[in-house]
């Protein structure tokens, strides 16, 4: 038979490799050249170590749930911390909007402006975006519950829309203080037990993999009503000269960051606890602990995807 009647096997195109944010949660901590709200990348080791030990669902590395999870890690990670939207990587800035529970759909800037507590919590008795801002609801939240793990309970359908079920958790460790749909200064006393809540969202990805259209339905009122079970609360008026975050800090005068919190936080912690943590994270990073590392209960299958091609979120996204 002559050579040029052998025909040979057509050379299959290699499968794009896909992005460190969806087989990483910790991708874009190691974002050195990106702008961080504190001058540092939030150490997340923490939260990370409260969700492998408290999770309900360990999913199949490489699957969808386990990318989907990641992806959202990922933004939540900038969307708090990265003040400026052009060193998001998770979104598709130009076509990326936020709703919750069937409300106007908004931009990024939205979202940095008030903060994410404010952007997705309507008025109520317990609290309201209207008499707080960014760095009072950090005060409200973060200090009440340090850490809020988060994960994908269900994925109901692949990319270019992907709508799955998640879940929110955490430990109510100090008193709640915020104010309230009237103006009043709510407290609720801390209970020690746990904060869960569930909701679901459906968001449309473009054929990188980053969020556009992101819509989100929860129930805010049963994070209210466990934090104060038996609505037991007080209600005082909020003076009017002082700024909601310097009323916070006035009522919860004494209250240390717990060590379990997201660090660096300005809004949370003294001038001390600011440069302390600096300094820890400065001194981790020099000896080679980074805090982008993936920690246990986390599994990273950027080295080792075997069929590429195969993902179900590449090959949905491009479709």
């Amino acid at each position: 038979m002559a050579a040029a009647d052998v025909q040979q096997r057509p050379v299959e195109e290699a499968a794009p490799a896909l992005p460190d944010y969806l087989t990483n949660p910790n991708a874009v901590l190691g974002d050195k050249e990106a702008k961080w709200r504190y001058g540092r990348a939030p150490d997340y080791t923490k939260t990370r170590k409260v969700y492998a030990e408290t999770k309900q669902k360990t999913h199949e590395a490489g699957s969808l749930p386990q990318l989907v999870e990641n992806l959202v890690k990922n933004w939540e990670v900038e969307a708090s911390f990265k003040p400026d939207i052009s060193d998001w990587r998770t979104i598709d800035t130009a076509n990326y909007s936020f709703a919750i529970n069937g409300g106007e759909a908004e931009g990024a800037e939205a979202m940095l402006k008030v903060g994410t507590y404010n952007a997705v919590i309507a008025p109520n008795e317990y609290y309201s975006p209207e008499y707080s801002d960014f760095a009072s609801s950090h005060k409200t939240f973060k200090r009440m519950m340090p850490t809020f793990a988060w994960e994908v309970l269900e994925v109901y359908s692949g990319p270019p829309t992907v709508s799955f079920r998640w879940r929110h958790w955490g430990i109510m460790k100090n008193d709640y203080v915020g104010f309230n749909n009237k103006g009043e200064k709510v407290t609720a006393k801390a209970h020690g037990g746990s904060i869960d809540i569930q909701g679901v969202t459906v968001a449309t990805v473009n054929d990188k993999v980053q969020l556009r259209e992101v819509r989100t339905w929860f129930d805010p009122m049963d994070m209210f009503r466990q934090i104060a079970p038996h609505g037991v609360v007080s209600k005082e008026n909020k003076l009017a000269h002082v700024s909601p975050a310097d009323a916070l800090d006035e009522a919860q005068a004494g209250v240390k960051v717990p060590e379990e919190q997201e660090l660096p936080d300005a809004t949370v912690q003294s001038k001390e606890e600011f440069e302390r943590t600096i300094a820890e994270i400065d001194k981790k990073r020099a000896e080679g602990q980074r805090a982008e590392d993936v920690p246990d209960g986390h599994v990273d299958v950027s080295g080792a995807q075997g069929d590429v091609g195969a993902c179900p979120f590449m090959a949905g996204a491009t479709r």
